[in-house]
């Protein structure tokens, strides 16, 4: 298929060479063509749920895995960690790639190696193997902001939020699946099972990518910046491995403060080095637009609440109900409990797609603050029925699903599509950051309010769903500072970006 360049509309070439020092380079959005948009979203459907259920399915199977391979339970926790931190570090580098050298392309090579790495964890003989697999499935966490650049560039303008409210719900439907899920097949097939099914479904994204999806027509030309790569490295992987390791290490130990300190001196200096480069790997001076940094800061605060509800409610859902505050459910229904919330996220997750088309990202994103907000008071306050934990399961879904739309939409209304890959790339190491400490907080919190036998006394409850409502708090006050449409607008115009809807055009003026 022939490219064809053009210059852009008035200011996105200015914000191209303003940011990055060189002019990109794009094509007439589907001149020519007639892309098949359903097909382009189911396959980037699949490519993004495959993703996000390979991300949580092995949290629950993690004892059985390490009671089958002979290695301790620290030891074990090196396939989530592994997982997490390629994710964060090769996020935005393919992310850049994509809007570099084309975001189908990259997004086969994703795939790719997303298939590599599941197939390789089910045949895996030993640890070692099968952290190596993790890592390569990690490299897949440039799913997402791929399949958005994608859904911009090639679908009509007028379907563009609503398909990114979609793909963006689908990685914490996925997640929830990959909890959901955990259970029922390590205990009617065994662990390997939970990368051969997986494997199906990367299958067949990876052959529709192929064949039902064109290639991107918005480039950006350009180079990685190798060293502000290896300094985000350094600094990414310093604060995860921190979170990670903090419980085992010690909080207070020289290991997990040094790392924090590291990570922190290291993406400072990330900083001060994509400030002075020609090709940033990210160009941070997006995150000086209202419209990216609240959707950083609300992506970072749905990261912790997601996970954080994923930890608590299983868990107090298997205590024995004989403690007057546990439910008995084995580990297979206790993870059915979370239907009701990833049912929730599908419903929300359009719908806060067609919030943003009338009334901008900022709506939806509030309203998915209170929404989670309300779903852990509720719990906080009570949860010895269980009508209490499905209640507050359907409201975090939807609050899930209406922040996560909601903050992609804002990302790509307030930066030129040339620069699509690496700011939802940014997003989407933000989520995960904010889902690790989520995890570790609350696991946290549950170790320390244990009884003798170990058991997890009320109290641990009672202080993490407190903990995720005061977190839910923060998104809130995150979404009020986010800009309104009119600002967007004003904002995004700033910026170069000319691909906006009617509606949000309309209101700028």
């Amino acid at each position: 298929m022939s490219q064809t360049s053009q210059v852009p509309a008035s200011g996105t070439a200015a914000s191209g060479t303003a940011a990055t020092g060189t002019a990109p380079s794009t094509t007439a959005k589907g001149k020519g063509r007639r892309p098949n948009s359903t097909a382009i979203i189911l396959f980037l459907s699949l490519g993004g749920l495959s993703y996000s259920v390979l991300q949580s399915l092995v949290a629950p199977a993690l004892a059985t895995v390490g009671h089958d391979l002979n290695v301790s339970t620290a030891d074990v926790s090196w396939i989530l960690t592994a997982y997490l931190l390629s994710a964060s570090v090769l996020t935005p580098i393919f992310g850049k790639l994509g809007d570099m050298l084309g975001k189908r392309r990259i997004m086969i090579v994703v795939l790719a190696l997303l298939l590599v790495g599941t197939v390789l964890a089910a045949l895996a003989p030993n640890l070692g193997v099968l952290i190596v697999a993790r890592a390569l499935q990690g490299a897949a966490g440039a799913v997402l902001p791929l399949s958005i650049g994608i859904v911009r560039d090639e679908l009509p303008r007028e379907r563009v939020s609503v398909t990114i409210g979609l793909l963006s719900a689908i990685f914490g439907i996925g997640a929830g699946v990959g909890i959901v899920a955990a259970g029922p097949i390590v205990q009617s097939l065994d662990w390997h099972w939970l990368f051969w099914l997986p494997a199906i479904l990367i299958v067949i994204a990876l052959v529709g990518t192929i064949v039902g999806v064109p290639e991107s027509p918005v480039r950006t030309p350009g180079r990685i910046d190798l060293v502000g790569t290896a300094i985000l490295a350094i600094g990414l992987v310093s604060i995860l491995l921190a979170i990670s390791e903090g419980e085992t290490w010690g909080w207070g130990s020289f290991n997990t403060v040094g790392l924090l300190i590291l990570g922190g001196i290291a993406l400072i200096v990330f900083t001060l080095v994509e400030l002075r480069v020609n090709d940033p790997l990210i160009d941070v001076r997006l995150f000086k637009h209202r419209g990216v940094w609240t959707a950083h800061i609300v992506a970072l605060i749905f990261g912790f609440a997601m996970f954080g509800t994923f930890v608590l409610v299983p868990t107090l859902l298997q205590l024995p109900s004989a403690l007057g505050y546990g439910f008995g459910e084995s580990v297979s229904s206790a993870g059915l409990f979370l239907l009701p919330t990833v049912a929730a996220m599908i419903v929300f997750a359009p719908l806060a797609g067609v919030m943003v088309k009338r009334f901008g990202p900022k709506l939806p994103m509030l309203l998915g603050g209170v929404f989670v907000t309300i779903a852990f008071i509720i719990p906080a306050v009570a949860h010895d029925q269980l009508w209490q934990i499905v209640v507050s399961g359907i409201l975090t879904g939807a609050g899930i699903g209406l922040a996560l739309s909601a903050m992609s939409n804002a990302i790509i209304e307030s930066v030129p599509a040339t620069q699509t890959g690496e700011a939802i790339s940014a997003n989407t190491i933000a989520r995960t950051i904010g889902s690790s400490v989520g995890t570790a907080v609350i696991a946290a919190i549950i170790t320390a309010n244990t009884t003798a036998q170990g058991v997890p006394t009320d109290n641990a409850f009672t202080v993490g769903f407190w903990v995720c409502a005061f977190v839910g708090v923060a998104a809130i006050l995150a979404a009020l500072a986010a800009p309104s449409m009119r600002r967007l607008r004003q904002e995004a115009v700033a910026s170069g970006v000319d691909d906006l809807p009617d509606e949000v055009a309309a209101a700028g003026h």
